[in-house]
């Protein structure tokens, strides 16, 4: 039986009107493509279009509204005629990762992005904002008017790779569909590749509260294949010919594993329903990377795999911050302004800490919480989250999102807000 709509997102409905609009009103179930660019360095930052993309399959959500105030950067799309907003979704990007680290204080980069939209039946205005690190606050970059019917939008088809389905579990539109890219797997490999989207798809659903929520979810594997095997590790002169360009070090950092390359990626799901990607990577060095709304990325064979998965997963799919604060990272001190409410929903300066776990607290809580044995394995307000030791609160001593323990109360609760939002028709 199909699960009710968490409370919070009814409200979320209430709030919101438009939220479950009829999608057949608007949109036609096929894939608006925005290739854009992103350019700038630590001070500003630019948007422009690259181009647009008609693709054959839409399986996103039917309810067109994000309720979530999450991202670093927001796309929304208005009805032109009548100026109705009528399709919202938010997104981080690596070059938002990038603006903090030192090398963006001395030279300007631009950084290709990519996002789809449900295919519009009519004229449509887009606007693609990015948000202030100081206020928080949602600035337009980029403003564009789009005719569905227009000779300049590519509609050339693109490769058809191999798919396997890992798991069926019904109609994309409410499901949520996870694909796992093959990464590094040659044509040789492609058996392993299959094994190891088993592999951690199980893995996925032993861990709550995914556990709970198994039949909401469609699984695909896409078994691209590179050149060479593993991936490159530019801080020991290591590069491997791959499908996808990923690599550690990314920002000089060795564990950091990502690929700016959007548009490969895009090009690998064009003609599959995707809610969520997780690009797994042939090789048995440990790291990672996960990217809100855009992929996870992780190692195929370390033994703490499957922990780095359900972790990264957990940044993408569900906005989650990291919650360690004493590990080496690239991005500078202010990477979090202390002044505002991150936009996490398991990390607080206190700002406006009503708006986050403030609920899941025994009476009597003190906050900040002590780490003392009283707390210590109780939800609280713990000092030290998003890489600062001072300042940033999380909701737990331990958890997925600081050192592979169960997801705290707050995690968990996020993660199933977004399956109920993934899955609404």
């Amino acid at each position: 039986m199909k699960r009710k709509i968490t409370a919070a997102l009814l409200l979320c409905a209430i709030a919101l009107p438009g939220l479950y609009a009829q999608f057949d009103k608007y949109f036609e179930n096929k894939s608006l493509r925005i290739d854009f660019a992103l350019s700038g360095d630590a001070a500003t930052q630019s948007a422009a279009l690259q181009q647009l993309r008609e693709e054959p399959v839409w399986g996103g959500p039917r309810a067109l509204i994000e309720p979530f105030e999450y991202g670093g950067y927001n796309i929304k799309v208005y009805d032109k005629v009548s100026r109705e907003l009528i399709y919202s979704r938010n997104f981080n990007t690596l070059f938002e990762e990038w603006r903090t680290t030192e090398q963006a204080a001395a030279e300007v980069q631009s950084w290709t992005n990519s996002i789809v939209v449900p295919y519009p039946k009519k004229e449509i205005s887009l606007t693609i904002s990015g948000r202030s690190r100081e206020t928080m606050k949602l600035e337009p970059l980029l403003t564009l008017d789009v005719d569905p019917a227009s000779i300049f939008i590519n509609r050339d088809r693109l490769k058809d790779n191999r798919v396997v389905k890992v798991q069926y579990a019904g109609e994309p539109a409410g499901k949520v569909d996870l694909v796992f890219l093959a990464e590094g797997y040659t044509k040789d490999e492609q058996d392993k590749f299959d094994a190891d989207a088993k592999r951690f798809a199980e893995s996925l659903f032993s861990t709550p509260p995914f556990d709970s929520r198994k039949d909401d979810f469609n699984i695909w594997a896409v078994g691209l294949i590179s050149e060479e095997s593993g991936t490159d590790s530019s801080g020991k002169g290591i590069f491997r010919n791959t499908a996808l360009n990923s690599g550690y070090y990314t920002f000089g950092v060795d564990r950091y594993l990502t690929t700016p390359d959007m548009k490969s990626i895009r090009d690998a799901v064009w003609n599959l329903p995707c809610d969520a990607v997780f690009i797994l990577v042939n090789t048995d060095t440990y790291g990672g990377g996960g990217i809100y709304n855009f992929y996870a990325m992780g190692s195929a064979d370390h033994p703490q795999t499957p922990s780095v998965f359900v972790h990264e997963l957990g940044h993408s799919f569900a906005g989650l911050a990291d919650e360690y604060f004493s590990s080496t990272v690239a991005y500078d001190e202010n990477f979090y302004s202390l002044t505002a409410e991150p936009w996490e929903p398991n990390i607080t300066t206190l700002v406006d800490f009503d708006a986050k776990w403030k609920d899941l607290l025994p009476p009597g809580t003190p906050i900040p919480t002590p780490l003392d044995d009283e707390h210590a394995d109780k939800p609280g307000v713990f000092e030290g989250g998003g890489y600062l030791a001072k300042g940033i609160y999380r909701p737990m001593n331990n958890c997925m999102m600081r050192n592979y323990a169960p997801f705290c109360p707050a995690c968990s609760r996020a993660i199933l807000k977004m399956i109920d939002f993934l899955t609404a028709d």
